[in-house]
Parts: structure tokens; C-alpha cells; sequence
């Protein structure tokens, strides 16, 4: 028993802030994945639980866009369709490649996002309008899910950050939106994967519902800043998750 509460006080704080940064912008799995680790939570068992809790805090955030409206149908659902897909493609296809090629590909391609997100500071902007067909929504949308659900296949970290990136630059939505759509998209591919956890007897049940508890405060609060706040937080925020993957994958990289 005191070893579970000591669970609880290390994984418990970390899922709450790992919810509140992925319901802003993404990336949440860099803090909540180490936090089932650094419990002491054998390294499958994290991942399992990991995908169980978050799925059901992405489940929080997306009902909370979707109350307030920033949440478009369409292209939610076709995103969430193409992630279902592109994870399991993605699974695939990680089993053949080199874990080192993929992590030196995304050190050039981190930096880079970042500096076009520091010199181009209207991206993501509310526009006027969108003069797009519900069919080119649907077929852009339905392939950004299954690329970067590919991508949470393959690699994973940041999947929801490309996600709002990729609704803002082809869709031309603002943050908000692109966010609450991205939920829904990257709450597709969380379930998919918890699924197979479950079913692979991965997950530990004995931290599930105070870590589930905790995440879904954490993307609550975290989905009522990004609202409230409008595109300038998340894109603050955005700056941060790459930052993280960028030191996590060097770090990796290097030893």
C-alpha cells in the first residue's frame, strides 16, 4: 500500500500538468509517460496505462471544445477516421526502421518548425472566413490523420501538436479550433492504442482511476485556458512542447 501512494504522489501531479499542456497544444506524453517511469512502473505497463489515462483525458478536453463550439465535425471525425488508420500503418512500418534515423530526421525538423512559427507570427490568426468545400475539408482532414497518425505510430511524442499545425496551415483554421479538432483526432488514435494494451494485459488498473482523475482535471483546466485565452497561449505552448521533444530526442540521441 505505501508503495502505491507513492505512486500516486509522483504520477498523480505530473498526468494533471501533462493533461493541461496536451489539451493546450499537444505533446502531454513527454511529462505523463516519464511520470508512470519514474514510479517505478515497469516500461510496458507505463506505456499501457499511459495511452489508457490519456485517452481518457484527450476524451475531457475534446467534450469541453466541443461545448464551446471549437470543435468542426467534419473535420474532426475525418482526422479521427485517418488516425485509426495511420496508427496502425505506423506501427508497422516503426518495425522495420532505425529508431537513430527517425530521431536525427526530426532534430532538423523541430528547429525549423520553430523558426517559422517565430517568423511568421499570423499563423493561426482568426481569419475571415474559410472559403473551402466540405469535401476538400473532408479529404485534406481524413489525410492529415492518417500522416501524422502514421507519425504516433512510428514515433509518437508531439502527435497532437503537429496535429494543430497541420488544421491551422491546410485548413487555415485558427489555434483554438485546430485544437479542439486535433483532440478528437488524436483521441482516435489513443483509443486504438489503449485498446491494444488492454487487450495485451499492459495496463496497471491500480493507477488508472487517480491518474484518470488527475488528467482529465489537468486537460479541463488546460482546454478552458485555451479558450479563454485564444491562439497566442497555445502558440506559446507550442514553442514549449517542441522545445521538450527537441531535448528529449537529442538526450536520446545521444546516449
Amino acid at each position: 500500500m505505501d508503495g502505491l501512494i507513492g505512486m500516486y504522489l509522483i504520477v498523480c501531479p505530473l498526468v494533471f500538468l501533462g493533461g493541461f499542456v496536451d489539451s493546450m497544444a499537444g505533446g502531454g506524453g513527454l511529462i505523463t509517460l516519464p511520470a508512470y517511469m519514474m514510479a517505478g512502473v515497469p516500461v510496458h505497463f507505463a506505456a499501457g496505462t499511459n495511452k489508457v489515462v490519456n485517452g481518457i483525458g484527450t476524451a475531457t478536453a475534446s467534450v469541453k471544445f466541443f461545448r464551446s463550439g471549437k470543435i468542426l465535425a467534419v473535420p474532426a471525425l475525418c482526422a479521427a477516421a485517418g488516425a485509426l488508420a495511420g496508427g496502425y500503418i505506423g506501427a508497422e512500418i516503426a518495425k522495420g526502421l532505425s529508431e537513430e534515423l527517425l530521431q536525427g530526421l526530426m532534430l532538423v525538423a523541430l528547429p525549423l518548425v520553430a523558426v517559422f512559427l517565430a517568423v511568421k507570427r499570423d499563423f493561426g490568426r482568426e481569419s475571415a472566413g474559410r472559403a473551402r468545400s466540405r469535401r476538400y475539408e473532408a479529404a485534406v482532414s481524413l489525410l492529415i490523420g492518417l500522416l501524422i497518425g502514421c507519425y504516433d505510430g512510428i514515433v509518437g511524442p508531439g502527435t497532437g501538436t503537429f496535429m494543430i499545425m497541420a488544421f491551422t496551415a491546410l485548413l487555415s483554421m485558427d489555434m483554438v479550433t485546430a485544437s479542439g479538432c486535433a483532440k478528437v483526432g488524436n483521441l482516435a488514435s489513443n483509443v486504438a492504442a489503449a485498446v491494444s494494451f488492454i487487450l495485451g494485459g499492459k495496463v496497471m488498473w491500480a493507477l488508472v482511476i487517480p491518474a484518470a482523475l488527475c488528467s482529465m482535471a489537468g486537460n479541463y483546466c488546460g482546454a478552458l485556458c485555451a479558450i479563454r485565452g485564444g491562439g497566442k497561449r497555445i502558440r506559446a505552448m507550442i514553442f514549449v512542447v517542441l522545445g521538450m521533444l527537441f531535448v528529449k530526442m537529442l538526450a536520446e540521441l545521444i546516449t
